[in-house]
């Protein structure tokens, strides 16, 4: 008896939303997540990046959705990919109307499967705080896995250099507030402290992502890409890349068989804090429950990365 995919299952709906436009590591999050029988993606959301940095952000919504439809296109997939808006939101109270937060409320609304729904977040936040704002019930049907926020209180020491307002909340700090303070949708976080540490060397990309067919190579060079382009900026990156956005997929698609769980990623659950105008957080012992990944399995998540890319070059995914 052969042991392959055709009988795997999906056990969950995952809208992949990110800033693909961005760092690349998240176009190789979604070509492993498309790649993974076990999750439907019901479609693909390419987010805007953040009105500082390094790279012109005016129309990173439309570029991050022509980056997905390539990588989802190299996958062989019929995914839909939607752009979402192109700036934060200016309120904590009214929604940006776009395409993508409505396709979210509809997904989240839907009373034709019992799939359990999660929003997968590798950037801000801006499209599901205006689904919720449009819609709060669907707080009862949707959970969000955020890769994003500061380190919490007690638990690590903020990187060298790194400011209080992390990278993905300073996309759309309103949004996060309203997500954390004002909603009551129930969050799966992955701070800054433990998304860093999903790490790959440049000599294991080079052996183990680029020789697999002409999705690992596009894999790879918008890898490489990036880091030119930061080399040009007199930043050296060294010999590694944080494939910070990664543990979306193994928080949603690789859970154990018996007592399903994404369970080589271990959590706690903390009440959620208020965050703050500076990116910090202001304890709330009344929250909703937060579970917050301490840790992240990245043998897991990079050898089934590698994988399905080998196998997909084969012709066998």
């Amino acid at each position: 008896m052969s042991w392959t995919f055709e009988d795997v299952m999906p056990r969950a709906r995952v809208v992949s939303d990110n800033d693909y436009a961005g760092d690349p590591d998240g176009l190789v999050q979604l070509a492993q997540l498309v790649l993974s029988p076990s999750v439907v993606v019901p479609f693909v959301i390419g987010s805007h990046l953040p009105a500082h940095g390094f790279t012109n952000t005016v129309d990173s919504a439309a570029r991050a959705a022509v980056a997905a439809r390539r990588v989802v296109e190299l996958c062989g997939r019929d995914v839909n990919v939607i752009a979402g808006v192109e700036r934060a939101l200016t309120s904590r109270t009214e929604p940006i109307e776009s395409d993508a937060a409505r396709a979210i409320v509809a997904e989240a609304m839907r009373d034709d499967t019992d799939l359990p729904l999660f929003v997968a977040c590798g950037g801000g936040l801006t499209e599901i705080a205006s689904a919720w704002l449009i819609e709060p019930r669907i707080c009862e049907r949707v959970t969000l896995v955020w890769i994003g926020g500061h380190e919490h209180p007690g638990t690590a020491e903020p990187p060298p250099g790194g400011g209080d307002l992390e990278f993905n909340t300073s996309i759309d700090p309103l949004a996060a507030q309203v997500v954390f303070n004002d909603s009551d949708l129930p969050i799966w976080q992955v701070p800054r402290n433990v998304y860093r540490t999903a790490i790959a060397s440049r000599a294991e990309l080079m052996v183990r992502m680029r020789p697999h067919g002409e999705l690992g190579h596009h894999l790879f060079d918008a890898l490489a890409d990036a880091y030119e382009r930061v080399k040009s900026m007199d930043m050296q990156l060294g010999e590694v890349w944080v494939m910070g956005d990664s543990p979306l997929v193994s928080l949603t698609a690789l859970w154990t068989g018996f007592e399903p769980a994404p369970a080589s990623s271990p959590w706690v659950t903390v009440p959620c804090p208020r965050i703050l105008d500076s990116g910090l957080y202001e304890a709330r012992p009344d929250g909703r429950p937060l579970r917050v990944f301490t840790d992240v399995d990245s043998r897991l998540m990079l050898e089934d990365l590698y994988a399905k890319l080998a196998l997909h070059a084969e012709g066998q995914r």
